[in-house]
Formats: C-alpha cells, sequence, structure tokens
C-alpha cells in the first residue's frame, strides 16, 4: 500500500508558531523531503526531530521527484518542508505534489504558518477577494505591466469598477524601487507593507506609496527581513463604447448614397474597409445583409 505525502507548514519565523501536528507529522514519517536541509535541521533540532533528511529545492526537485515517488509507492510516508511556510506556495514543491498525484498517492495538508495569509489579515483590506503576485519581477518594464494589468482589471477578471488586493514579495534590497515605481504610476494606491512577519525586526507599514516610502527611509532596520507587501490600486475604468452599433444592411445602403455605386461594389468596399479596420464580419455576414436588403426592396 502506497504511504502518503504530507505538506508541511514551518513557522515563517517566530518558532512557537509551530502547530503540534506538524511537529507530529514530521517526527512519524519514514522521511523528510526539505528546501534547505542545512536550515531544517535547526528546526527539527529544535522540537528534537530525528526523521533523516533528504534535499527537494528547485534545482534538483524533477531528479528527486522519481525518488521520493518510489519511496511512497513501496509504503514509505514522506513530509515535504520549505525553509518556511507552506511548500509550493513561491517555494519549491509543487512538480512532487503533481507526481504523487498521478501515481495515485495521496497528499496531505499539515496547515501552518502563511505570509500572505498573515499580511492580508492585519491590512484592513477587504480579502473576501485578493490576487498573488508572487515575487515581483526585476525589470522596470515587467513591474509596469504587472501594476498596469492589475489596474484595468485584466489580471483580477472581475468588476473593472472593484479594486481587488494584490499580495506580493519583495526582498529588502529591491522593496524602494518596487515602491517608487508604483509611486511613479499609481500615487493614490493604499499600501499595507509587512516587514520581517513574526520576527524580530516586524513592522508593518500603512499610508500611500510615497508615505511607506518615506516611514522605509527612516528605519534603519528597513534592510533586515523580506516584505510581504498589499497593493490597492485606483481602478482605472476602461471606456466603454457607447456608439450605437450600426447594421450593415444601414452601413450599406450609406456607402451607396455618398459614393452612388451598386449594392455589390457597396459590399466590396465594406469589406474592404473592414480588413483595414481588422472589424469582424466578413464576406459571408456582408453577403448575406445584402440578400436582406434585396428582399426589403422587393416586397
Amino acid at each position: 500500500m502506497p504511504g502518503t505525502l504530507y505538506i508541511v507548514a514551518t513557522p515563517i519565523g517566530n518558532l512557537a508558531d509551530m502547530t503540534p501536528r506538524a511537529v507530529e507529522v514530521l517526527s512519524g514519517v519514514d522521511m523528510i523531503a526539505a528546501e534547505d536541509t542545512r536550515h531544517s535541521r535547526g528546526l527539527l533540532s529544535h522540537f528534537g526531530i530525528r526523521t533523516p533528511l533528504f534535499s527537494c529545492h528547485k534545482f534538483n526537485e524533477d531528479k528527486r521527484g522519481d525518488f521520493f515517488v518510489s519511496a511512497l509507492l513501496g509504503g514509505k510516508d514522506i513530509a515535504l518542508i520549505s525553509d518556511a511556510g507552506t511548500p509550493s506556495i513561491s517555494d519549491p514543491g509543487h512538480k512532487l505534489v503533481g507526481m504523487a498525484v498521478a501515481c495515485g498517492i495521496a497528499v496531505v495538508a499539515v496547515c501552518g504558518a502563511n505570509a500572505i495569509a498573515a499580511a492580508l489579515s492585519v491590512s484592513g483590506f477587504d480579502a473576501s477577494r485578493f490576487v498573488f503576485l508572487g515575487f515581483m519581477p526585476r525589470t522596470v518594464k515587467e513591474q509596469a505591466e504587472v501594476w498596469d494589468m492589475l489596474a484595468s482589471g485584466d489580471i483580477t477578471g472581475v468588476n473593472k469598477n472593484t479594486s481587488i488586493p494584490a499580495v506580493f514579495y519583495e526582498s529588502p534590497l529591491r522593496i524602494h524601487k518596487t515602491l517608487g515605481l508604483l509611486e511613479a504610476s499609481y500615487p493614490t494606491s493604499s499600501i499595507c507593507l509587512c516587514n520581517d512577519l513574526t520576527k524580530k525586526f516586524e513592522r508593518t507599514y500603512r499610508g500611500t506609496p510615497a508615505q511607506v516610502l518615506a516611514e522605509l527611509s527612516q528605519n534603519p532596520s528597513a534592510k533586515k527581513g523580506e516584505y510581504t507587501g498589499i497593493a490597492l490600486l485606483p481602478v482605472i475604468a476602461k471606456p466603454e463604447n457607447t456608439a450605437p452599433t450600426i447594421s450593415l444592411e444601414a452601413q450599406l445602403v450609406d456607402i451607396m448614397i455618398n459614393n452612388n455605386c451598386s449594392l455589390k461594389d457597396a459590399a466590396n468596399m465594406l469589406h474592404e474597409t473592414q480588413k483595414n479596420l481588422r472589424i469582424p464580419g466578413g464576406k459571408k455576414a456582408i453577403y448575406a445583409a445584402t440578400l436582406r436588403l434585396k428582399e426589403l426592396w422587393h416586397e
């Protein structure tokens, strides 16, 4: 009988956030797949866990996946952990999970700390819907595209008159650049920026991008610890096409009058116009319109 793959969340900083269930599972499985075995040894030692450790990171997950799946099919129970938080969310793990699922192996979540949920819970924003952007792109162009898609609703796909929170991760070395770009493009955005969550230098900044940048500049510890940010951008409504739809028949008649031409010539001219403007319709629709006009004229 196959074993079980447990996806175990570990603390994002404060070791007191380790759940009793996580300790029980990590102690009871046959092996632990860890993002960084050196980092995880300290965590496991703190809780007296002596389960054998094997690496499973983004550079070896494909190759190691076969090893873990073989062990699972052989009846071994395995726990997957990342350096902090919940595996598979901006951390390695999803490939191994996918391989296990494909082989019919049971995958069980052992819930716990997660920076996304922690930041949203203290943001004060309506988080009934949100979008997760992961780590922000490094180039200015790519970041600008992300913010523009978010403001236009192209990312969220929800009501264009409704703004929803966007959660992102950023490093302390790039946070000023990211907020500076947001301030330049969307200065009235509302920001909740959480730094070093649950750890020694934990701090939450709130306000517009400019206000948060000003606070960051005054904090000598701003470059310590990772950032989880939430941005609420102003909605840029796309202009709606309020012009009335003109039927193909009306367009044909208008062309005939203005150009003093036959219905056939008008149809050819309308088709050329549609092609040049890339307007959907095509010859078949125009031909059908000419037939309807002929029927009307012969009534």
